[in-house]
């Protein structure tokens, strides 16, 4: 993958280009920002310059190991990501063991999500996580000679998920790394990382993506037809993972969107029927059955929602795109129901769901909590409302 093919983020390119040829390199560096504004396409682009380095523009040599690059089978380019167990019978998993399946999941979605890799290699009901078994493959592997004499380079996706013992165990490697051995790492959650591990890499921040840009790439990629391609560009957000789900119409919004209506016309009506509270129990079920993976998803997609209701009741719909499904439901009537004196509630709520799903709590019994929650927090009043 090369610059050229990266959406956007011009000046990121120009900078790592530019450190790439002054070889001003830092050996570690923090790759921050949505998966969908291309932290990982520009990782691989910049592996790829930093591999090819001292080789002649045009020549035989530079193209067999841009190739190389672009296949992901370059023997100094060396990938970390979230992996589980198969089976009961796959002990201490990583992420060498999933390499082929990784590397046609990257050609097919540089942009994807850590559910789509999941849901890639059918582990979807699991949760991933980079654990200490792959801290010593890294050592390992990091400790061998560069193959073909120039830099050696780890991209870390999701480095969030390394787990403690993973993240003290490479503190020292990431300090002090072997001879032209480039580290980068790549996540979405930058508070979830160590402290000790932020003040080790230099950081990149990597801002949304401008519409223009994401409306040109669809045209472009997917060929998207200049209206539509519009139309997406616009409530993509600035993430062109976002742009690719909203065109390919994902089965998992339209779910999320169910479970989402079907919660709070629940939790609206418990206080008039207690029965319902039965319904909230069953709704709880439903989500708890659904793996850990999807189910942060579906926070996610909670937490927007809202957001965009909260929008929506304070008369800013310029930022408002959603679009319901279900013509029984309009963000218009949710609206007020998200306000000044309940939208901490419900953010909270759905916060403290995420925390407990992360660390493998009962799905269950996170849910009904956040259920009984919301049922409490619908019938909050703002405090514009006159009583």
């Amino acid at each position: 993958m090369d610059f050229s093919e990266i959406i956007g983020q011009e000046h990121l390119k120009n900078h790592l280009q530019t450190t790439a040829e002054n070889q001003r390199i830092p050996h570690a560096q923090l790759f921050v920002g949505q998966t969908g504004t291309g932290l990982l396409p520009m990782a691989i682009a910049y592996a790829r310059s930093l591999l090819c380095l001292g080789l002649p523009t045009g020549s035989d040599a530079r193209k067999v190991s841009e190739q190389k690059v672009d296949k992901l089978m370059h023997p100094d380019l060396h990938f970390v990501y979230p992996v589980t167990k198969r089976n009961s019978n796959h002990r201490n998993p990583i992420s060498k063991d999933f390499s082929v399946e990784w590397r046609n999941f990257i050609q097919d979605n540089p942009y994807g999500s850590l559910l789509d890799w999941m849901q890639s290699i059918g582990l979807e009901n699991k949760q991933g996580n980079i654990g200490v078994s792959e801290a010593q493959d890294i050592v390992k592997t990091l400790s061998l000679k560069s193959y073909e004499g120039g830099y050696k380079v780890m991209i870390m996706w999701m480095a969030d998920r390394m787990n403690n013992e993973c993240s003290n165990k490479i503190l020292k490697l990431i300090e002090e790394p072997p001879h032209k051995t480039v580290l980068l790492l790549l996540t979405e959650q930058e508070d979830s990382l160590l402290e000790t591990i932020k003040s080790r890499c230099q950081t990149l921040h990597f801002p949304l993506l401008a519409e223009v840009d994401i409306a040109q790439a669809l045209i472009e990629k997917e060929n998207v037809e200049n209206a539509t391609a519009t139309k997406i560009s616009r409530l993509a957000q600035g993430n062109y993972h976002r742009a690719l789900k909203l065109l390919q119409s994902d089965g998992n919004d339209a779910d999320f969107e169910t479970w989402f209506i079907t919660l709070f016309r629940i939790a609206y009506m418990v206080s008039k029927k207690k029965d319902e509270t039965l319904k909230l129990v069953s709704w709880s079920d439903t989500l708890a059955s659904i793996g850990r993976e999807p189910q942060k998803a579906f926070l996610g997609y909670c937490l927007e929602t809202i957001r965009q209701a909260l929008l929506t009741n304070y008369n800013t719909k310029e930022l408002v795109y959603f679009e319901s499904n279900d013509k029984s439901f309009s963000i218009d009537k949710f609206a007020p129901f998200v306000h000044d004196g309940n939208i901490f509630k419900y953010t909270a709520a759905i916060e403290e769901a995420i925390y407990h799903v992360e660390r493998n709590g009962s799905a269950k019994l996170i849910f009904s909590d956040l259920a009984m929650q919301f049922a409490r927090a619908v019938h909050a009043k703002s405090s514009y409302q006159t009583t």
